[in-house]
């Protein structure tokens, strides 16, 4: 079947249009107006549904054999709650370019859980962290604190946010706080992310910047690249959280790169000696 050139060139019109629908919908449906109040619990169930199929997806995943060892702690967008499939989460879509950059095939571990908060994650995702971190993780990621904005209290985010970034290795990636938007939350999100980046000085940590990455995609970010419950991304939005965490990670693979050549020089030093 021949596809209309007319019909290629429509698609992202029609996706904005679409987009603005679901956010009308959305906020219609928020201020109480029917029947977009059954609409948006409807969207939102949905998704809710997704969040046994991905956790076991990720569990199942994790078992696989691969050359290098990518850990990733996190909430629902690393579990890849709104995208068409688990795999389109920003983790799947880190660990394919990995695979696609090395050559090497790539077993993740993803510690995240959807719903998490920084407290969660200490309670919950660092034990388990720290039982998978005497194998090594060649990659590790963070992004979490996007749940802590819904409650939020300054000296908890703080707390936990510095009991995180002081259990991870040098070579690991952490995220700012995604843009949320709206003013009022971002006044909160703006504190969070001064914190996390103080953390991360502290402990020499990488930061990859989420939160301009989503920052930039304005309006049209807004109607096109979130999932139907207009809070979690889509495949679309997901990729350009991966792409927030490329030059981070390019960066630490060159380094390590270089580090295990040094370590074979040096070894063959002692051995030609």
């Amino acid at each position: 079947m021949t596809v209309s050139p007319f019909s290629r060139a429509d698609a992202p019109r029609q996706s904005l249009t679409a987009g603005v629908r679901l956010a009308a919908a959305t906020v219609l449906g928020t201020f109480g107006v029917r029947p977009f109040r059954e609409q948006v619990r409807e969207n939102r169930s949905t998704l809710n549904e997704t969040l046994p199929i991905h956790s076991k997806w990720w569990r199942d995943h994790a078992k696989a054999d691969g050359e290098l060892l990518y850990v990733a702690i996190g909430d629902s967008a690393a579990q890849g709650i709104g995208a068409s499939r688990p795999d389109r989460s920003y983790v799947g879509q880190i660990a394919e370019e990995l695979r696609a950059s090395t050559g090497r095939s790539v077993r993740v571990v993803n510690l995240s859980v959807s719903g998490a908060t920084t407290a969660l994650a200490v309670r919950d995702q660092l034990p388990r962290f720290r039982d998978i971190r005497a194998l090594r993780p060649d990659v590790v990621t963070v992004s979490i604190g996007a749940n802590d904005i819904a409650d939020w209290n300054p000296e908890r985010f703080d707390r936990n946010i510095r009991s995180i970034l002081a259990e991870l290795p040098l070579h690991a990636v952490v995220a700012d706080l995604p843009c949320f938007h709206f003013p009022q939350n971002e006044r909160k999100v703006a504190e969070a992310n001064r914190m996390l980046r103080a953390a991360a000085r502290e402990h020499g940590l990488v930061v990859a910047p989420l939160h301009e990455a989503t920052r930039r995609q304005g309006l049209r970010g807004i109607l096109t690249q979130f999932a139907r419950d207009m809070f979690h991304p889509n495949d679309h939005g997901y990729a350009v959280w991966a792409e927030a965490f490329g030059p981070a990670l390019a960066g630490v693979l060159r380094s390590r790169r270089r580090e295990s050549l040094s370590s074979f020089e040096r070894i063959s030093e002692r051995q030609a000696a």
